[in-house]
């Protein structure tokens, strides 16, 4: 009898100390063995010589839109595009589904259409609005990762954003269910002063848009949720944040004992306010692309250990919601959980870099991107038992790049809608292969509903 379903020889495997030539060995599922040269026969053996293997993605920022908006985007599609960007495990947000995961009706059926349609792995959010707090704690015993809530309007008219007494109550429930809290950050008060001194033209151009949310707006709000957080004893996670100066709050917030962390998006590290005015609508996203500077911050704060997690925030529409000559009627959401992690990797690393020695383009380790794609997002939202390591006993879930420079084009898009910001640009990593609890991702792949190990 076979020792192994399969082994991978000599792939360079993206550990906690770096990267490391070695075989992998995997059974039942899971990493069964790994080490050099491993003795024992394999149903399968694949030469991974020269590939870069990088622990599963954990996506915990996705819009998928399902039931209820799956023409927007669906699990099926959703989870196709971000496992060829490298993901085996996403949390999808309770918006912008229909009706929102505001109670346990909406959350099971939520499930049911994840567990028919997703080839990842996958667990969910609940909805904090001034409806769903007194539904808070049966979310919580049915098994939500977290809790969500906009501290600005949504976009959405049936999720309502959460002013300050209503996100206190919300985390003090969170908090009895050891259960974290993510919020949108941008201060509606502090938008409507600069608006009002700086009134944007309607219909507005991407310069406008990118004008009317300053940053002083996340501050602002990130300062509001840090308080709450402090009062309440609830673990805050901060999504999207898109300056370097939301990072240092949060850092300032970690210092004085808040359970806080961090997290940016691929688009903020990889667009600035230039290309968003070139790219047009599908460069639209709240908070707003910055300044190259802002850009470079960003960079720096991830350099020096400050950003917890990286997640797409995929939240993608049909084209006639980027349409027209109005971008501040547009959809305000960008698609590109399929090109953003291998984007971020060239920056961070080059092209082709395989080994610690070796030069790294932007500071950022091979070690340090597995973090922050994969090893704390899974701890943070409590899936670390199976998720977000290659070690053994941990779920065999991985993915394969191979330095191969290649032009992003439309045709090659597998969200439901071929839209991306990254259209046109060339990427020097390919994901050739993403494997999920042992076996390589395909149509035929079914995904698991995740709860927090509590």
């Amino acid at each position: 009898m076979s020792r192994f379903d399969t082994i991978l020889r000599n792939a360079s495997v993206v550990t906690p100390e770096g990267v490391r030539v070695m075989d992998v060995g995997i059974a039942g599922g899971s990493f069964a063995e790994l080490g050099a040269s491993l003795r024992g026969e394999a149903v399968v053996e694949i030469d991974a010589t020269g590939r870069v293997m990088f622990p599963g993605l954990v996506d915990v920022h996705v819009h998928f839109n399902e039931p209820g908006r799956t023409e927007w985007e669906g699990f099926a599609t959703g989870s196709a595009s971000l496992a060829a960007g490298g993901g085996t495990c996403f949390i999808d947000m309770p918006l912008n589904s229909h009706p929102p995961v505001l109670d346990v009706a909406s959350l099971m059926a939520k499930r049911r259409a994840g567990e028919a349609n997703s080839r990842l792995d996958f667990a969910l959010w609940g909805g904090l609005t001034p409806e769903s707090v007194p539904k808070m704690a049966d979310l919580a015993r049915s098994g939500v990762a977290g809790f969500k809530a906009f501290l600005c309007a949504s976009g959405i008219d049936e999720f309502s954003a959460a002013n300050e007494a209503c996100l206190r109550k919300g985390m003090h429930v969170a908090a009895e269910f050891n259960l974290p809290v993510a919020v949108h950050a941008e201060s509606p008060a502090v938008i409507a002063a600069h608006q009002r001194e700086f009134p944007p033209p309607r219909p507005g151009t991407m310069a406008d848009w990118l004008g009317s949310r300053p940053v002083a707006a996340e501050i602002a709000a990130i300062e509001m949720a840090l308080s709450c957080a402090k009062d309440t004893g609830c673990a805050l996670h901060v999504v999207h944040v898109s300056a370097p100066e939301g990072i240092e709050l949060i850092a300032a917030g970690k210092r004085e004992g808040i359970d806080v962390t961090a997290e940016t998006c691929p688009h903020y590290l990889l667009l600035d306010t230039w290309a968003a005015e070139r790219i047009g609508a599908a460069a639209k996203c709240a908070p707003p692309l910055r300044s190259p500077g802002t850009v470079e911050g960003l960079w720096r704060m991830l350099r020096a250990g400050m950003i917890d997690t990286i997640g797409s925030d995929h939240s993608p529409s049909p084209p006639e919601l980027k349409e027209g000559d109005d971008v501040f009627s547009m959809w305000g959401g960008i698609a590109g959980s399929q090109h953003g992690f291998p984007l971020v990797v060239e920056k961070a690393v080059g092209g082709g870099v395989t080994n610690d020695e070796a030069r790294m383009t932007n500071g950022v380790g091979w070690e340090m991107l597995a973090a922050v794609f994969a090893g704390n997002p899974a701890r943070r939202f409590r899936l670390d038992g199976l998720k977000g390591r290659i070690a053994e006993g941990m779920d065999a879930d991985f993915c394969l790049l191979r330095a191969d420079e290649f032009v992003i084009e439309t045709k090659d898009l597998l969200a439901r809608h071929p839209i991306s910001p990254y259209v046109g640009m060339r990427c020097a990593w390919r994901v050739e292969a993403t494997w999920l609890r042992g076996n390589p991702v395909s149509p035929a792949t079914h995904g698991r509903f995740l709860t927090p190990d509590l």
